[in-house]
């Protein structure tokens, strides 16, 4: 029987190290699993150890930029594909909603597409070009992340926008103002708030079941 748990630990060590044919060879050795579970058991558990880390300030930034970049190009090697890891998943897009702040979001979707999820890049936007995307789009999961108090209050904008063209979107926001007020994610209406890694994939777990 395949040791998850084992090759779990080797390939957060393996990513830390940013030793990426070390991580490579961990999913080779894999090769007889199915992909979703190599990817739930083995990729995902090394990334939120990883996120944890950071939360814990033993990890660098750059360090979990980069494990989830290689993470990102391991999940390509693994079939059926991202796109076959959870079978059906919601429409989700990823924005920085006017801000110019970037690395965060460079970073959550790194993680996400590791993590085996298909999230549409919509880079910095603005509500009036975010609502007609997302309408066009059918986005049914919206990660936003800001910088400013400024950029998380029109959050509340991009609600009532939403809700005026009868969108149902699952809004979940991240990022600095959000870090400094526990309740902020619930002043501007948005649905969920993750921290980082640590939060961000279980919540994404549950999200993609419940609307299953």
């Amino acid at each position: 029987m395949t040791d998850f748990l084992q090759r779990a630990t080797e390939m957060e060590q393996a990513l830390l190290a940013v030793d990426r044919l070390g991580a490579e060879e961990i999913i080779h050795r894999l090769a007889a699993s199915p992909a979703i579970e190599v990817v739930e058991r083995v990729v995902v558990p090394a990334m939120e150890r990883i996120g944890n880390g950071w939360e814990a300030g033993s990890v660098a930034l750059s360090q979990v930029y980069m494990s989830a970049r290689i993470c990102e190009e391991l999940v390509t090697l693994l079939e059926p594909g991202p796109e076959g890891f959870r079978n059906p998943q919601p429409r989700m897009a990823i924005t920085v909603l006017d801000d110019y702040h970037m690395l965060g979001k460079r970073i959550i979707h790194s993680v996400l597409r590791a993590a085996g999820y298909e999230v549409a890049d919509y880079g910095r936007t603005v509500i009036a070009d975010l609502v007609g995307r997302v309408a066009e789009d059918g986005i049914e999961v919206l990660l936003i992340s800001t910088l400013m108090l400024r950029s998380a209050l029109e959050i509340m904008d991009l609600r009532r926008q939403l809700q005026e063209r009868g969108l149902t979107v699952v809004i979940v926001v991240g990022g600095a103002p959000f870090r400094f007020d526990d309740d902020l994610w619930k002043e501007v209406g948005a649905d969920a708030t993750a921290a980082g890694a640590k939060d961000l994939l279980p919540l994404m777990k549950r999200i993609t079941e419940e609307r299953r």
